[in-house]
């Protein structure tokens, strides 16, 4: 049986109104670049931040909807995040046309030769109940680039990236279908679209990464969060894969990523009446997926 749309009279001309939310936990250094990106797209006002549990005061101050939540429980975690994340958004589609879903270092960006933001992206998309970007594992190459400069956009900073098929999430959606399995699934159908990237700043800074995955690995030690993840891998570890992905670069042999030169209708996989993007996880696609450039008419963004 299809999915219950909230709106069922003619569909309103203009722009799609559109929420935005994220969880985090002691984000400090990325929360701010979150706010100031995602309010370009869709405004302040259309943005909440769930805090779970932060002690770096990150989520002070940010201009936006805070809701500190109380103590999540270790064991379980993921699900009851899932569980948490889809309520609000199914609660939130009342108000809204689209809610969309992403961590704190993951930034949608639609084709900015085509489209000016994401709504008037998504007015384009009015037929599509979830959407999936194409996901780029934005990397530092330590050889080539400086340390991240904050008050400066990323892209153009950074100018190399792997395809990374397991993080094109279904982040979008216009339905209260429940997200799966850490966000990558969804309870309906979705198709991964090449005029919606999301570039994902994890590994963007070799020192930034250093102390994120220190902290993260701390959280699993401390309450068994994330515990199957890359969460649970040393900080030296994740920063030697960086370092090994991005060895010997020969900038001017690496071509720039092209996602009509990708089958992204076969990353999606249907599985016991849920959908899910899969692929090699983070750190095997760090390892093993080849070196691009981040497309030329996103430089000067994020």
């Amino acid at each position: 049986m299809p999915l219950l749309r909230r709106r069922t009279s003619e569909e309103p001309a203009g722009n799609p109104e559109v929420l935005v939310m994220t969880m985090a936990r002691d984000e400090a250094e990325m929360l701010p670049r979150w706010v100031r990106h995602y309010s370009a797209q869709v405004g302040i006002e259309n943005l909440v931040v769930l805090d779970d549990n932060s002690t770096d005061g990150s989520t002070d101050d940010l201009g936006c909807t805070v809701h500190r939540l109380p103590q999540l429980p270790g064991p379980g975690y993921e699900g009851v995040r899932m569980q948490l994340l889809s309520g609000l958004a199914s609660g939130f589609l009342a108000l809204y046309d689209y809610v969309v879903f992403v961590d704190a270092d993951e930034f949608l960006l639609p084709d900015p030769t085509k489209h000016a933001d994401l709504p008037s992206f998504l007015a384009t998309r009015r037929d599509r109940e979830v959407v999936a970007p194409v996901a780029l594992n934005v990397v530092h190459v330590a050889s080539l680039e400086e340390p991240l400069k904050a008050d400066e956009p990323v892209l153009g900073q950074r100018r190399f990236a792997k395809f990374a098929p397991l993080m094109c999430k279904p982040q979008v959606k216009r339905v209260p279908a429940a997200w799966k399995w850490a966000s990558h699934g969804i309870e309906a159908p979705f198709e991964i679209d090449p005029e919606l990237y999301m570039v994902h700043l994890k590994f963007a800074d070799r020192d930034a990464l250093r102390r994120v995955a220190a902290h993260r690995r701390a959280l699993v030690e401390a309450d068994g969060r994330a515990i199957k993840s890359s969460w649970s891998r040393e900080a030296e570890e994740i920063v030697g894969v960086l370092d090994r992905a991005t060895a010997g670069v020969d900038p001017d042999r690496v071509p720039e990523f092209n996602p009509a030169e990708v089958d992204l209708r076969g990353i999606v996989e249907h599985k016991g009446g849920w959908y899910r993007s899969v692929g090699r996880g983070q750190v095997a696609a760090l390892e093993q997926q080849p070196l691009c450039r981040v497309p030329s008419a996103l430089l000067g963004k994020v």
